[in-house]
């Protein structure tokens, strides 16, 4: 499949030296760094599904109740 994709001309020079040190195409770094990042999604959207808010407030339910410091405020 052909796709157009506009990506900044930094980004875009990245993955040409990458492409040279890797004896690949540019095509190839750009679809393996996409593929790596729908794999990080689909991992995060799994971890996601394990959790729940009622979690999440039964773990700060654990937590101190303390004042906080001023150089938290920061």
């Amino acid at each position: 499949m052909k796709v157009n994709v506009n990506v900044p001309d930094e980004l875009y020079q990245q993955a040409v030296e990458i492409a040279k040190a890797q004896h690949a195409s540019v095509d190839e770094v750009i679809a393996s760094a996409l593929a790596q990042q729908m794999l990080e999604w689909e991992r995060l959207r799994q971890k996601a599904e394990r959790g729940s808010r009622e979690k999440f407030l039964a773990v700060l339910d654990k937590a101190p109740d303390v004042k906080r410091d001023d150089y938290d405020l920061m």
